[in-house]
């Protein structure tokens, strides 16, 4: 009988990386592992000095990473029985965009002791939102001028991306942005680490760094429109080399491979985005096909065999998903992030007894509360703004709202009301690519959410009108990621040479089906109406209170 061969895909997280190890012949998961990050999300205080971080601040340590691969990976290998030359590839995902300014061989700044106090020389975390001014002044500054590029953006960059992020430092650390000989996206750090070999994938320069496969990166006169000293940054602290998703960015070197039990030359394929991975491990491989990857936040992936610039979506990308079409991202920057700050802050304690001593979840008794309720029965209607808005006002200054609660409103009506809320947030999204010539014909799901909340699911399905199918893997991320390694290994050494074949032999889907019950969509549509209203007021200039409370948060906290 034929040795095994497997794939490995590991997936960066926003509180976590994960490994799978994947039979490349039929896809079977045959051991996977979690390493929880020690500093997690830093929004507070550096874990170096303590030093208080201001609001909208999302840092991480890249120590992390790399203690995590060190755990992560022997313990699917050690849970497999398989050893490391049976590994023929390995493959990463990303949140993105999650950045950090290393020195010229890849040592980040933060861990070099000049720089450990200075906040602006750890890594920003994709939900770091507090480079907004530098969003805006860039917005404003690409549409006098008229750039190409913000079109196929949305008509707006967000404070997540890259440029941003990296003028942020320049405006408010120019000491680290000038020790910075490499500005670079987590995931292609990471990949750096792995192989020896600095790399650019082509998924995050195109996402989030506005890179296009036909005209490159944004010019050094718009950069320096910006800010002169920004003028040459791709040049100095970058790469204009960007190597396509599945190709192989370079092979596993010694070091890694001792300190992981892989083999030395394995090959290692180029970074992606962790949502964009996951589009082919969910069966998808043409267009109108959408996948949504639910959990913390939700993506919205598509692809399309042509190039249309669509209001308020984060990008579209030639080969940006899948090689040979352009891949179309929307997204909503919380969602499950949303029912667990609930969970956490405000449910009533004889809420969370009742669950302990029933032996469930928190999550799962107000599901099972709010699922009892009438559509439109607790009179309330939120938005789903508590991270901003990605798409599709693309605006992280906005912010949650809740209206129509009395003194009669109990936790599961607020909770029902915060899931309705996410669940018009993507009908507006859908409708939006419909409205704009980008089909959606069908909807699949992956994530933490279909997994575990199949109240959620079907209220997604009754708001949007549509079915849901959903991917097979629980960790369909970190199964794209090992799609990719099997790619980047290619057929000669056991993988495969086209995404279509890894998709045929690794992904599959679940029997289970969430279909929209027609009366539920009808009585959501009246709703959804009134969301819309909601969304419009306060999303689209009626009303700039959120903003002017934000800029009071900000002016009392500086004066602690």
């Amino acid at each position: 009988m034929a040795e095994r061969k497997y794939a490995l895909g590991l997936d960066f997280g926003t509180e976590s990386v994960r490994a799978l190890l994947v039979n490349v012949a039929d896809g079977e998961e045959v051991a996977t592992a979690v390493y929880q990050y020690p500093d997690g999300v830093i929004d507070a205080a550096l874990p170096s000095s303590g030093a208080e971080l201001p609001p909208d601040w999302a840092l991480q340590n890249p120590r992390d990473y790399l203690s995590g691969i060190q755990a992560v990976v022997p313990a699917v290998l050690a849970e497999a029985g398989a050893a490391g030359p049976q590994v023929i590839g390995v493959g990463i995902d990303f949140t993105s965009c999650t950045m950090l300014p290393t020195t010229a061989d890849g040592t980040p700044l933060c861990l070099l002791p000049p720089y450990q106090r200075e906040p602006h020389a750890w890594v920003k975390l994709w939900k770091h939102h507090a480079a907004q001014p530098e969003a805006d002044r860039l917005n404003a500054i690409a549409a006098e001028r008229s750039e190409e590029f913000l079109a196929r953006y949305g008509g707006k960059v967000s404070s997540e991306w890259f440029f941003p992020k990296v003028w942020q430092i320049l405006d408010e650390a120019p000491q680290v942005y000038q020790a910075a000989d490499r500005l670079i996206e987590g995931g292609d750090w990471t990949v750096w680490q792995l192989t020896g070999v600095e790399s650019r994938n082509s998924c995050t320069a195109g996402y989030k760094a506005l890179w296009s496969k036909r005209t490159g990166f944004p010019s050094d006169d718009f950069l320096a429109a910006l800010d002169p000293r920004l003028r040459s940054v791709v040049d100095k602290k970058m790469l204009r080399t960007i190597t396509p998703i599945g190709a192989k960015a370079g092979e596993l070197t010694a070091g890694m491979a001792q300190l992981t039990g892989l083999t030395a030359g394995t090959a290692v394929a180029a970074a992606n985005v962790d949502a964009h991975v996951a589009v082919p491990a969910a069966t998808i491989t043409g267009p109108g096909q959408m996948l949504m990857i639910m959990g913390t936040s939700v993506c919205h992936m598509v692809v399309g065999r042509e190039a249309i610039n669509v209001p308020g979506i984060c990008g579209v990308v030639e080969d940006g998903i899948l090689p040979g079409f352009f891949g179309y991202e929307a997204g909503q920057s919380a969602v499950g992030d949303i029912f667990a700050w609930f969970t956490r802050s405000l449910v009533p304690q004889a809420y969370q007894e009742e669950a302990a001593r029933r032996g469930i979840s928190t999550h799962q008794l107000l599901a099972e509360k709010a699922a009892a309720l009438r559509i439109g029965e607790s009179g309330l209607l939120a938005l789903d703004w508590n991270n901003g808005n990605r798409s599709i006002l693309v605006d992280a200054g906005l912010s949650g709202l809740l209206i129509g609660h009395t003194l009669d409103t109990r936790a599961e009506e607020i909770y029902r009301a915060l899931i309705e809320a996410t669940a018009f947030g993507t009908r507006l999204i859908i409708e939006n690519f419909q409205d704009q010539g980008v089909p959606v014909r069908e909807v699949f799901a992956c994530g933490g959410l279909p997994e575990r909340n199949e109240f959620l699911m079907q209220v997604f399905s009754d708001v949007t009108g549509r079915t849901f199918r959903i991917a097979r893997s629980a960790q369909a991320c970190a199964l794209g990621s090992a799609m990719f390694g099997a790619l980047a290994a290619g057929r000669a050494q056991g993988g495969y040479d086209t995404i279509e074949d890894c998709a045929a032999h690794m992904a599959a889907l679940k029997d289970r089906v969430y279909a929209p019950d027609p009366a539920a969509h009808q009585a959501y549509t009246a709703l959804y109406r009134e969301y819309v209203r909601l969304h419009d007021y306060f999303g689209r200039g009626g009303s700039n209170l959120m903003k002017a409370l934000k800029a009071i948060k900000a002016e009392a906290s500086a004066k602690l």
